[in-house]
């Protein structure tokens, strides 16, 4: 569970807001009086040469320091009572690269810790970039940070066993897989957690077991540079939102924000966009999102009541996440292209089952 409670009298204006109900889930024993969480789900971290080099400048030239670039949603992340990362890329041992085999400074590491995440996925199309060595230094690097994590693992014994976190006195699993891995064949069937449904199903029903309450799905999947779920996705979904194991899922990959819809009554963030990239082309791939899920769990079992999300924006001259609303009223960065990215994730996200923006009340 986080530590950081911070209050954010700022947050109203940048965030948007939705209520979408969900059937109760299966699990252990609920709580007599209901409880809600606040569980915050994040981006991509895709980190291209251009971010490390800029980091290293932060650093002085003597360190890697990403926490500069992450500042400014610091508060929204850390003001979660459970706070979930997206680690597309390796952290493996030799020197930095991007682009197409990636291989990301430890330093990002800190930066996530000092962010305010508490657990990261790992599964991804790039998870196996850096073969198993790399896998294994990624685990090691979050772990000497205090940052729980899975969906890439250094033993078949890690790959068996949950990460299930407790949470204002509630258990929360945690589980991420990936729909690809490039092509790359795994290094060992265990190193990381590849997305098909009944493997799915079959471990959230074994966190389940093992006293989980909450199951929240990570899932990287989908069409690159596309809005519009996949057909795979679309498939994944449904299987996996019958499950009454299944409270909730996210997910990332598109690197363009995709919908947040209800499948078979319970929520699906389809795709959060980048967090952090040097990707501009197409334009929503500078475009993200921030999703703040407000879990219910009470005698019925556990759902999403609703959720709420800060669209966020990439400043490519120097790779600062700017929350759009926030930048707006400050100043922050070129007007148009602020109001141009929130508008695209609007339309993305889609207005349908209660999804309205909340104003951005700029002066």
């Amino acid at each position: 569970m986080s530590r950081r409670r911070t209050a954010v009298a700022s947050a109203a204006a940048a965030v948007l807001a939705l209520t979408v109900g969900t059937t109760g889930a299966a699990g252990a024993p609920a709580p007599k009086r209901a409880k809600h969480l606040s569980i915050v789900a994040t981006g991509d971290l895709l980190i291209h040469s251009p971010i490390y080099q800029r980091a290293h400048a932060l650093g002085g030239g003597r360190r890697y320091d990403f926490a500069p670039m992450l500042r400014l949603v610091r508060p929204y992340v850390s003001a979660a009572d459970l706070a979930l990362c997206h680690l597309e890329t390796p952290m493996a041992p030799g020197a930095p690269s991007g682009y197409p085999a990636f291989n990301t400074p430890g330093g990002l590491a800190r930066a996530i810790r000092e962010t305010g995440w508490d657990a990261c996925s790992t599964a991804s199309n790039h998870s196996v970039d850096r073969g198993q060595r790399g896998v294994t230094a990624t685990g090691r690097k979050l772990d000497a940070q205090g940052i729980e994590h899975t969906g890439s693992f250094p033993s078949a014994a890690a790959q068996r066993t949950p990460l299930i976190k407790t949470v204002k006195g509630v258990r929360v699993a945690f589980l991420s897989y990936t729909e690809m891995t490039n092509g790359i064949p795994l290094p060992n069937p265990w190193s990381v957690n590849v997305a098909k449904a009944a493997r799915i199903i079959a471990e959230a029903k074994r966190a389940r077991r093992a006293g989980a309450q909450v199951v929240i799905v990570n899932i990287h999947w989908g069409a690159e540079y596309r809005t519009e779920p996949s057909p795979f996705q679309k498939r994944l979904a449904n299987a996996l939102t019958r499950s009454s194991a299944i409270t909730g899922v996210v997910g990332q990959h598109a690197h363009v924000v995709q919908p947040i819809r209800r499948v078979n009554g319970k929520l699906v963030v389809f795709g959060e966009g980048n967090l952090i990239s040097n990707q501009s082309s197409p334009a929503g791939s500078q475009d993200g999102l921030i999703a703040q899920l407000d879990v219910v769990v009470d005698a019925r079992g556990s759902r999403v009541a609703g959720i709420r999300y800060v669209p966020t924006w990439v400043r490519r001259s120097d790779f600062t996440v700017l929350p759009i609303g926030d930048a707006l009223r400050r100043g922050l960065g070129d007007r148009a292209a602020l109001r141009a990215s929130y508008r695209r994730t609007v339309i993305a996200v889609g207005r349908q089952n209660g999804v309205q923006p909340v104003p951005l009340r700029l002066p």
